[in-house]
């Protein structure tokens, strides 16, 4: 009997541990686009994160028609003297829509700062939307973005069709200086020019709430692009990423997520690829070899996968041959 008792009691305390220990935090539910084709409607919604913040979600897919090559996450920041905004959209119909939702959710308050977090078309082909006094990026992204922009819009209206009408580009006149701590209106943040996506990744960290807008440095169950891509630089950032310890992390392209679970797979998969492309290379392999053996399954999932992955062999092995041949 005392035995019983005494199991009896053991099973009562730790049923008792069990509903009081904290649960796990969960992220909001994410309103997805609606694209409509036929109206030229990207069916954009808000949702609200924590500490001011609201997330503008796109498709996690590629560029296509029926998405309105709208693939990004986009965002604002609202105090009561203004909005500011994260990335603008691939079009100037995105930005037009994507003002008028940020309208309905501010009120109208004015927008005192439209920032893109790279030189990517997807950060900055909405700018005609507005002020052009409040684009702003870094200088490298300004440079950048006035390098490309042609290229860009020539091969987003092959990609998106009517999505593009009127889409011209609008350059970032205000130079974003990164540093340790700015501010968004009443907000302090810290802002990081890191690199490896881009040659200038912007990544904004609220302090206060723990969320992270991380650009292009982070990926979440999507195959990562690489056009300008540095996979060594890119590793290493991401670890900085991880070192900040957000709780919320909004990347450019795929879902939220909770803590540093996208930063870290993004990591997994450079990771591997740096790998991969370096022992190949080593080897001999030719390209199509190294595509057709593809990526590892816990990759295969991903949202671009195979053609994104062939992409990022075709636009970084010709390097790793290259260093492989004692850079000849």
């Amino acid at each position: 009997m005392n035995l019983f008792k005494a199991v009896r009691a053991i099973f009562a305390a730790s049923t008792f541990i069990v509903l009081v220990a904290p649960t796990l935090a969960e992220l909001p539910n994410v309103a997805k686009p609606t694209p409509d084709k036929a109206t030229l409607d990207y069916g954009l919604k808000a949702t609200k994160l924590a500490g001011g913040w609201y997330v503008i979600a796109g498709a996690n897919d590629d560029f296509s028609q029926a998405n309105g090559c709208n693939i990004i996450n986009t965002g604002f920041y609202m105090d009561d003297s203004g909005v500011y905004v994260i990335n603008t959209g691939t079009s100037r119909i995105y930005g037009e829509q994507q003002r008028t939702l940020i309208n309905s959710v501010s009120k109208n308050k004015p927008v005192k700062q439209v920032v893109a977090l790279n030189l990517h078309p997807d950060y900055f082909l909405g700018n005609q939307a507005y002020p052009k006094e409040a684009l702003a990026a870094t200088k490298l992204t300004m440079q950048g973005i006035k390098a490309e922009a042609a290229l860009y819009e020539t091969n987003l209206y092959r990609l998106c069709g009517d999505w593009m009408k009127g889409t011209e580009s609008v350059f970032p006149v205000q130079t974003i200086l990164p540093g340790n701590f700015n501010k968004l209106g009443d907000k302090t943040i810290q802002t990081l020019e890191l690199k490896g996506h881009t040659d200038s990744d912007l990544v904004l960290f609220d302090p206060e709430s723990k969320v992270m807008w991380a650009g292009g440095l982070v990926f979440y169950k999507r195959i990562v692009t690489t056009p300008h891509a540095q996979l060594k630089p890119w590793i290493e950032s991401l670890k900085t990423l991880q070192a900040m310890k957000p709780k919320v992390v909004v990347p450019s392209h795929g879902p939220l997520s909770w803590g540093t679970e996208a930063i870290d797979q993004t990591l997994d998969y450079l990771s591997w690829l740096d790998k991969r492309l370096t022992d190949a290379a080593n080897m001999g392999e030719e390209m199509n070899d190294v595509m057709k053996k593809g990526a590892p399954e816990r990759f295969r999932n991903f949202a671009g996968y195979p053609a994104e992955f062939y992409r990022n062999v075709t636009n970084l092995y010709p390097l790793y041959e290259k260093q492989a041949l004692g850079g000849f």
